[in-house]
């Protein structure tokens, strides 16, 4: 059994999945937050986090104060890995284990990962296709940009999350708005200060897919291949995943050969990763790479059809263990997550439909926000009103089903 170093966490479904895959893999854990609140707010009773051997406080924003602090904490509670679920703070997890010299990824590696200009300029220089890209700091740089890759593009922060003022932009106007919006956001939701950095690229077209791996002492294994379903232009918000994509094998190995290929160029060893990937006309694109289990369930989707529990292996190569990858039968042969995204802005009056979901064995899991929940735009991944998963025997069917039973609730929002 070995004692892991949590730094911070996603309050969503990995504030759950984690602890529970840490302890499903024989692990404990101590958890390190500069703001406890942060994960109490709203929820009640105990909080799967405080299942922590320890929970300690320090400033996770400051590494140079925050490593000797860990240092002293590892003389007295003997550390065997750090692991986080929350991006921002992953770059922070391999600067502690280069630290403690603990097993993990690189610095270097984690931190271009987590900087989507840094992945476009690796991948990009060692042949990993990706869009017509430029990164710029100012409107009028970004608006020359644009015109030079030509319209529609794509405008981007290089290290936000879930989606988060992702945008396309048309012509300059929008462009413009878009940069406007994302410049009033000046730190991130963990009170980091933002790179005035932002990625114009080129508008690609096709299904979105992610490839879920694992990479332990520089063999990378592919678990498996995500589909994606967007909404919400001009924004780009998951709307669903299934689970394993209905894939040629053609396109499947296009894919899993672009995931290998970014691992490589990026040169990331030891962790679990969620590689994002469009399979245009021309073949497959990058889209970007994050160096940790995929979020929004796909890693219950995986677990599900494949009996691996990514959260679990995540928590086994943190530990410097050669997870076992192993499929196993599960009975489910597709499995697949819907997402109720909100039309309106308001409050939410009534969400209705889902009275026989608990008496259908094809759903396996379910949430709905209740009535008076605050209803905002739908921008991001951030904003769902809730989701269902399915899972059914048939290797493809599960998406269309998951997503005909969120397309039959009724969603009433008074503004």
């Amino acid at each position: 059994m070995g004692h892991l170093l949590m730094v911070e966490s996603w309050v969503g479904s990995m504030s759950t999945l984690l602890p529970a895959g840490i302890g499903d893999s024989g692990h404990t854990f101590s958890f390190l937050t500069r703001d406890l609140g942060h994960y109490l707010r709203g929820k009640p009773g105990t909080h799967p986090l405080l299942g922590a051997a320890n929970v300690l406080t320090a400033e996770t924003n400051d590494e140079d104060t925050l490593l000797p602090y860990v240092r002293r904490l590892h003389e007295v509670l003997g550390f065997d890995g750090v692991l986080s679920s929350c991006d921002y703070y992953l770059p922070t997890v391999a600067a502690i284990a280069a630290d403690l010299g603990l097993p993990g990824p690189g610095r270097d590696a984690v931190a271009a990962a987590c900087q989507k200009h840094r992945t476009r300029e690796l991948c990009g220089a060692a042949g990993v296709s990706g869009p017509a890209f430029a990164v710029v700091t100012g409107a009028e740089e970004a608006v020359e940009a644009a015109r030079g890759i030509g319209y529609p593009v794509v405008v981007k922060p290089v290290d936000l999350c879930g989606g988060m003022f992702v945008t396309r932009a048309d012509d300059d106007a929008q462009l413009r708005e878009a940069l406007d919006r994302l410049g009033g956001f000046p730190r991130n939701a963990r009170g980091q200060e933002r790179s005035p950095q932002v990625l114009v690229e080129k508008l690609l077209h096709g299904p979105e897919f992610s490839v879920e791996t694992v990479t332990a002492r520089g063999i990378t294994t592919v678990v498996g291949v995500t589909d994606k379903r967007l909404t919400g232009a001009p924004a780009f918000i998951e709307a669903g995943h299934m689970f394993p994509a209905a894939l040629s094998p053609a396109e499947r190995d296009a894919l899993t050969g672009t995931a290998r290929a970014a691992i490589s160029a990026l040169g990331l060893d030891d962790t679990v990763a969620h590689i994002e990937i469009m399979l245009t006309a021309e073949g497959p694109r990058l889209i970007e790479v994050n160096p940790r289990p995929a979020g929004n369930r796909i890693t219950e989707l995986v677990r599900r059809v494949t009996g691996i529990d990514l959260a679990a292996v995540h928590a086994q190569v943190a530990a410097g263990q050669t997870p076992d990858l192993t499929v196993r039968p599960t009975g489910i042969g597709s499995a697949a997550i819907a997402f109720v995204v909100p039309q309106e802005v308001g409050t939410l009056t009534a969400l209705t439909g889902a009275q026989d979901w608990p008496l259908d064995p094809r759903i396996v899991e379910h949430t709905l926000a209740e009535p008076g929940t605050t209803v905002q735009a739908a921008t991001n991944n951030n904003t769902y009103l809730g989701h269902v998963m399915v899972g059914v025997e048939s290797s493809d069917a599960a998406g269309d089903l998951a997503r005909s039973l969120i397309e039959k609730l009724s969603v009433e929002v008074a503004r």
